[in-house]
């Protein structure tokens, strides 16, 4: 199991206000270590909340060459004093894009996508997977099981979405013929994973996130890395076979999404504005159709955001590297009025 170590970081908040944008909201660093940290993911559990993140020297390698980037999970009662946890790593393997959700037996879990690199060179990928019971001690991240007719040399189980006691995943990766298939996985226990349907999106579909519409039905918010690059939006009733696409408009680079209500959905992700990229906040609703709303303090290297809501606001994390020389974890806690709330 993996043991606590407390290292406390607090840091004062900044009121950004916009003429343009005429809105107001707090925005921090809640995390500067003198590395790289990226992707995150935030949750609330027991009554605290979570923040997840990989930790590395650089975006994939380090000084000597390696990719071994480790899990940082943060954690605070109140969202201003944050404490750490000891990096969680393992040999081999550049663990990175840590998600949480909840299990249904009410376990905290993450998600982590393993790359495995030989000589900078990237030659396979495996999913892992952690628990946790009172998110302080968790298990060792361990590999976890897709469906062997569709497994391929790079899966990537970019994130897990629970719904009725189920949860749900998009796989990304590259198979023997250089193809990059989309797979809907389920899962009832968060380790072995069962193909539902295949999806033919073009220009290289990626990173995903799943959601629940209020009437049940999923929505998926998927990138894309070629041609247009737009996003693209997809809704289905169950059983999740039939499915309805369409473009989002805007790239959005690591791509999360929080439905509010069928009318106020808030999405997030890295937008290029010009030469530099920014992480970018969207309202839009079931429809697919989004508008830009808010561009948070970023630069640089970022994106990746989560969400959760807190009382009458969205906090936001995500990570960026315009005030510091590395990446570093930023918190933003915006009214949840800003998105017609």
């Amino acid at each position: 199991m993996k043991r606590i170590l407390l290292i406390c970081f607090m840091t004062l908040s900044t009121t950004f206000w916009s003429k343009a944008q005429q809105i107001s909201y707090s925005a921090e660093k809640i995390w500067d270590n003198g590395m790289h940290n990226a992707f995150t993911s935030i949750e609330k559990f027991k009554g605290e909340y979570y923040i997840t993140f990989r930790e590395g020297e650089t975006h994939i390698f380090d000084s000597r060459g390696n990719a071994e980037g480790k899990i940082r999970i943060l954690h605070s009662k109140d969202g201003q004093k944050w404490e750490a946890l000891p990096a969680i790593g393992k040999e081999g393997y550049d663990l990175r894009d840590p998600k949480f959700s909840i299990t249904p037996d009410g376990r905290l879990m993450v998600i982590i996508g393993g790359s495995i690199y030989r000589n900078k060179e990237l030659v396979g990928s495996q999913p892992h997977v952690m628990f946790s019971s009172d998110g302080r001690t968790f298990t060792e991240p361990q590999p976890v099981n897709v469906d062997p007719k569709y497994r391929t040399e790079r899966d990537w189980l970019w994130r897990v979405t629970w719904h009725g006691g189920v949860g749900y995943s998009v796989s990304y990766g590259r198979n023997e013929q250089g193809q990059t298939p989309l797979y809907l996985y389920s899962t009832t226990d968060g380790i072995n994973y069962k193909h539902i349907t295949s999806f033919n999106i073009d220009n290289f579909p990626n990173e995903a996130t799943i959601r629940f519409l209020n009437d049940g039905r999923m929505a998926i918010m998927v990138r894309r890395e070629q041609g247009d690059r737009e996003c693209m939006w997809g809704v289905s009733a169950a059983p999740y076979t039939e499915w309805e696409w369409k473009k989002m408009g805007t790239f959005l680079g690591g791509p999360d999404f929080i439905v509010l209500d069928d009318e106020h959905i808030v999405a997030g992700g890295r937008t290029l504005l010009g030469y530099d990229a920014k992480t970018s906040l969207f309202v839009g609703t079931k429809d697919g159709k989004f508008e830009q709303t808010v561009i948070l303090p970023s630069g640089g290297d970022t994106s990746y955001p989560g969400f959760v809501v807190v009382g009458d606001e969205l906090w936001v994390s995500y990570y960026s590297m315009h005030d510091s020389k590395n990446a570093s974890i930023h918190l933003a806690k915006i009214p949840l009025s800003v998105f017609g709330k």
